[in-house]
């Protein structure tokens, strides 16, 4: 099996490309969202393989002979020892962490649920408005079958774990060079919850948790600019101890005609160049629609003008930004000038003393446009 196949990335993918690679596919064949054929299996298999690239050994191991380590640390065999891997661990591990009790540190009380992060993405006009905009998040939600409980309604309840009397640690000895030191440890019969489920819900398969896809509503502050994050407070994954929240990183879309420079706004204004010398107007677009401006006569290339006010609102300030418009001359290509335009320019040329000498085509370049259809 090429775990590198499995999650689709390169063998020198580095371990943020592993994990982002991970959680689109994770997301993709969860058994709560997928309920195809074969997508469990899947599940499993591609977090087999995060599992092991995910950790430095096992992945130059699995480089090295093409295989998972086994318990021994040979090449092949089991990559978990023999320990029962249940893909839900990892997946959990990395979007919210175990729900009930604390596997591993003994029990510390309700957890809450992990926070989430997701991409915003914002039009200039969201962002001056500091409109409302809704995305869509994938959230571990309580089950609504069992309502958290994990046991299936009507069967038989969680009993008290015999190995370690509900206290989810068990005493361990280790043997140290101070001689004989007591220790605590996740107890390995119910893996540090204290009870065993009898009858697991046949819904969220005892884990008291769904995946659920959620619309969520963020508000944006007026002037917000790609680069940030908005928190949305209770609307991360749910753990007993409450939900996390939801971490809302903006990006700003591309405007068809505007720049954006912090709280301005940049125009490129390509205007024909008569109206450059002898003055004139020039429609440019606004966030609230079309303006006029006037064009002076004997403007310059590169010259500019501002609209005061027509930029964007300052950030968690007073003020708004200007639209800066920068005058380009626009000049027309040969093909689109008639013989009388042509003619009219050269004795304005020679008016001014300046010599021009009219550009004719060669035979390559008639089979050029030939073959581009111009």
């Amino acid at each position: 099996m090429d775990y590198y196949q499995l999650l689709g990335v390169a063998k020198t993918a580095d371990a943020d490309t592993i994990k982002s690679a991970y959680r689109k596919l994770a997301l993709k064949f969860h058994p709560d969202r997928n309920k195809e054929s074969g997508a469990a299996e899947q599940f499993s298999k591609i977090n087999e393989a995060y599992a092991v690239l995910s950790d430095p050994e096992k992945r130059a191991h699995f480089d090295r002979y093409g295989s998972a380590p086994s318990a021994s640390g040979m090449p092949g065999g089991d990559p978990f020892g023999g320990q029962g891997f249940d893909p839900m661990d990892i997946f959990e591990q990395l979007f919210g962490g175990g729900m009930f009790g604390s596997r591993g540190g003994g029990r510390r009380g309700p957890a809450r649920g992990d926070d989430l992060e997701t991409e915003l993405s914002v039009t200039l006009e969201q962002a001056r408005e500091g409109a409302e905009v809704q995305v869509q998040v994938d959230r571990l939600t309580t089950c609504e079958h069992c309502s958290g409980k994990r046991s299936e309604p009507g069967g038989r309840p969680p009993k008290t774990c015999a190995t370690c009397s509900g206290a989810g640690v068990v005493n361990a000895q280790a043997r140290t060079i101070f001689g004989n030191v007591m220790t605590q440890q996740p107890c390995p019969t119910c893996r540090g919850e204290g009870v065993i489920i009898e009858d697991p819900c046949t819904v969220c398969r005892g884990r008291g948790r769904t995946l659920k896809v959620e619309t969520v509503t963020v508000k944006l502050p007026r002037g917000i600019d790609e680069g940030y994050r908005i928190r949305v407070s209770g609307m991360g994954h749910e753990g007993p101890g409450g939900p996390g929240d939801l971490y809302a990183h903006i990006e700003m879309e591309p405007h068809e005609d505007l720049r954006r420079e912090a709280e301005h706004l940049v125009y490129v204004a390509r205007v024909p160049y008569p109206r450059m010398v002898l003055g004139g107007q020039v429609s440019v677009p606004t966030l609230d629609g079309p303006h006029t401006l006037e064009v002076k006569a004997g403007t310059q290339h590169g010259e500019m003008a501002r609209l005061r006010g027509q930029g964007m609102p300052r950030l968690q300030a007073n003020g708004t930004g200007d639209l800066v418009v920068i005058f380009e001359v626009d000049v027309p290509k040969p093909g689109q000038l008639s013989a009388e335009a042509k003619t009219s320019l050269s004795e304005f040329a020679a008016h001014i003393g300046d010599e021009v000498h009219e550009h004719r085509e060669g035979f390559f370049e008639k089979i050029g446009k030939v073959i581009r259809g111009e």
